[in-house]
């Protein structure tokens, strides 16, 4: 599992640093896939990295299950709360940090991206897209299923050296893809389709989209923008928008630039006045009231905040 000594910060010069975790399972864990449980986690690991809470980005996804307890954890700079029955997915790059776990339990899964089979992938890219839901809630009829494959993953990979070590590893993965493909299909589960849409190629559109505005949000803050960049116009591009998520396009462009925001101003330590030129705002007064329009913090409050742990 993750641990203190095998957690890297990377490119620690300059204001962006922010810590990022790399996958490190321990010695004789094959194939990029971790399974433990959320109170084990901790009691190996007392002292990294809630005490004191450190925000920081991981390289591969942690999905954790609540049966017991609540959980608090920081994504994006939100705080989660995580019931019984609910699952808490952390994909790779987004902003996180701990909180104590108090009597929270359930089973806790570590794996890199590589671990699925492409085609796998493919299904899953809805749910594995950074922007899908922090907190899933299936509905009961599939949250037993859910629990126990999860719990027959976590029974297999402690199982290592019963089996060959190629088997060992196929049980593993088709746990896992089982449980993702049941848990990214289970009622209750509200994703946005980014791969269909109510019109031909909308949802490619869509896709499109999306892929531009993580290149470019720093620098195009216009439906137009967008759509001269894709090649259609701003009412396709606006209709495949509204289609996939329900909100505008000028919407989701100011959903990011908020993230990014809030990732600087708070994990990377920048100041409002450098985050606000680095995110295309010709002044930081405006900034300053786009940000506190939208948190109802002014951007220092914010990063105080962030920085005394609330």
């Amino acid at each position: 599992m993750v641990h203190k000594r095998q957690s890297r910060t990377r490119g620690q010069a300059g204001p962006a640093a922010v810590r990022l975790y790399g996958f490190q399972p321990p010695v004789g864990t094959p194939y990029g896939l971790e399974v433990t449980t959320v109170e084990d986690f901790f009691a190996q690991h007392d002292d990294w990295p809630w005490n004191p809470p450190v925000p920081g980005r991981a390289t591969f996804h942690y999905l954790i299950l609540v049966t017991e307890g609540e959980l608090l954890h920081d994504v994006d700079h939100v705080t989660r709360t995580i019931a019984p029955g609910q699952w808490l997915w952390v994909r790779p790059g987004h902003a996180q940090c701990w909180h104590p776990p108090g009597a929270a339990r359930g089973p806790f899964i570590l794996f890199e991206p590589e671990v699925l089979m492409p085609e796998t992938a493919r299904l899953l890219a809805p749910l594995t897209a950074h922007e899908a839901p922090a907190v899933l809630s299936p509905h009961p009829d599939d949250a037993a299923w859910l629990q126990q494959t999860a719990l027959q993953l976590l029974d297999e990979h402690r199982a290592l050296g019963r089996r060959p070590l190629d088997v060992h590893h196929a049980l593993r993965r088709s746990l896992l893809e089982s449980l993702l493909l049941r848990l990214a299909n289970a009622s209750g589960i509200a994703l946005a389709d980014t791969t269909a849409g109510k019109g031909a190629g909308r949802g490619d559109t869509y896709g499109r989209f999306v892929d531009a505005l993580e290149l470019h949000f720093r620098e195009l803050h216009r439906a137009a923008d967008y759509a001269e960049l894709l090649g259609c116009s701003v009412r396709t591009l606006s209709r495949a928008a509204q289609d996939a998520t329900g909100n505008g396009v000028r919407e989701l462009i100011n959903e990011r630039r908020l993230l990014e925001a809030r990732r600087l101003l708070g994990g990377a330590r920048w100041d409002a006045r450098t985050v606000a030129v680095h995110l295309g705002f010709t002044d930081p007064a405006n900034f300053g009231r786009f940000f506190r329009d939208r948190t109802g913090l002014t951007p220092a409050a914010f990063a105080a905040r962030d920085t005394t742990g609330r």
